[in-house]
């Protein structure tokens, strides 16, 4: 199974990066897993469609506005990352929104079966290399519950 892991955000942005500086803390929880690739998808183009659609299996980790306190982090999966997706189109600071991209998926008819978003509330969107403390704290056990999720899907 190709499982991509997708790590969005800006970099340049405090929290917003956390999608991809989580990449770093991940990469060596998945050492022993083969077929997963970790991939940097910064601030989303179209050209992460082709990615996404030659996965099996998908987790998209971003900062999103989840009405809960700074650090606390969600798994949305299968349809409820859909309907996650769907009501926050309007709220992507990204160029092409994420949603954009699952209906590129679905027109090319693959958006995996097996996907899900982890969001990770931010405490600070604003100028700056790395995430707020409480961001920061949650990345560790955010990583764990991926590492788990994939393992799961692995064996199943």
């Amino acid at each position: 199974m190709k499982t991509l892991v997708l790590g969005i955000g800006n970099t340049l942005l405090t929290d917003e990066g956390v999608g991809v500086h989580l990449l770093d803390v991940l990469r060596p929880m998945l050492g022993d897993l083969h077929g997963v690739t970790l991939l940097d998808g910064g601030t989303l183009s179209f050209t992460l469609a082709a990615s996404i659609e030659d996965a099996d299996a998908l987790i998209v980790v971003d900062a999103a506005e989840l009405k809960r306190r700074p650090g606390e982090w969600a798994v949305l999966e299968g349809e409820e990352m859909d309907r996650f997706l769907i009501g926050a189109r309007k709220a992507s600071v990204h160029e092409v929104g994420l949603a954009d991209l699952r209906t590129i998926a679905l027109l090319a008819g693959h958006w995996p079966e097996r996907r899900a978003l982890l969001a990770i509330q931010p405490a600070v969107i604003d100028w700056g290399e790395f995430p707020t403390a409480p961001v920061a704290a949650a990345m560790p056990p955010a990583c764990a519950a991926i590492a788990h999720l994939i393992r799961g899907w692995h064996d199943a």
